[in-house]
Parts: structure tokens; C-alpha cells; sequence
């Protein structure tokens, strides 16, 4: 699961080695103690995901929980400080909204059904 948060964008998903836990992933440096400050990250230059941290699952249910318990912001993009990090989650917005358009004018737009 991808999470976009205002100071950190985290790829979630299963730790294939150990089910009681998850692999959090990261593209920038810092992004993963930005949300588990107790973490121990690992870097590899060649990975698709450079840093990584393998953390229990209910440690990760509970930030990401915090996380949604503390959301005070009403607009999103901009509650988000640093402008690079802004301006790529400005780019997925545009992206995810010109699919929705797409998406709506071949379903008439008035259906929760998912267009394929």
C-alpha cells in the first residue's frame, strides 16, 4: 500500500520472511523515521525502494492510525512544508484527477462502479 503523508510517502507491504511483520520502504532518506522514529533503516543503492525497515505489523497499524487521529489539515497538498516533496504529490494529484475525468465521461459519472 502506497501512503502519502505531508512529510513522508511510504510503500507498505508484507514481509515475505516474517508474517507478524511488514516492510515499510522509502524513496528519501528520512521518510521512514519521520513516522517510526525507533526504526532501524537499511539503505541499498540498487533497490527500487532505496531505504527500508522491517517493523511489526501492529507498530505500523497504530502510526498509521496516529496518523489519521492527529489529521487536522483540510487541504491536503497544502499541509505539505517541503516544495519538491509538494510539487510530486501535485504531479500524482494531476495524474489521478485526469484519470477520473477520463473515467467519469465514459461512465456518465454517476455510478461508484469501477470502470475497467
Amino acid at each position: 500500500m502506497w501512503v502519502f503523508l505531508n512529510d513522508a510517502f511510504l510503500s507498505i507491504v508484507a514481509d515475505r520472511d516474517n508474517a507478524d511483520r511488514l516492510l515499510v520502504r522509502v524513496r528519501f532518506a528520512g521518510d521512514i523515521v519521520a513516522v517510526f522514529a525507533e526504526a532501524e533503516v537499511s539503505e541499498t543503492a540498487d533497490a527500487d525502494y532505496r531505504y527500508r525497515a522491517r517493523l511489526p505489523r501492529q507498530r505500523v497499524a497504530d502510526a498509521l492510525a496516529q496518523q489519521a487521529l492527529a489529521l487536522t489539515a483540510t487541504n491536503f497538498k497544502a499541509s505539505v512544508r517541503e516544495r519538491w516533496r509538494h510539487d510530486l504529490y501535485l504531479q500524482v494529484w494531476a495524474l489521478m484527477e485526469q484519470e477520473q475525468r477520463r473515467r467519469s465521461s465514459r461512465t456518465g459519472g454517476s455510478s461508484d462502479k469501477q470502470a475497467e
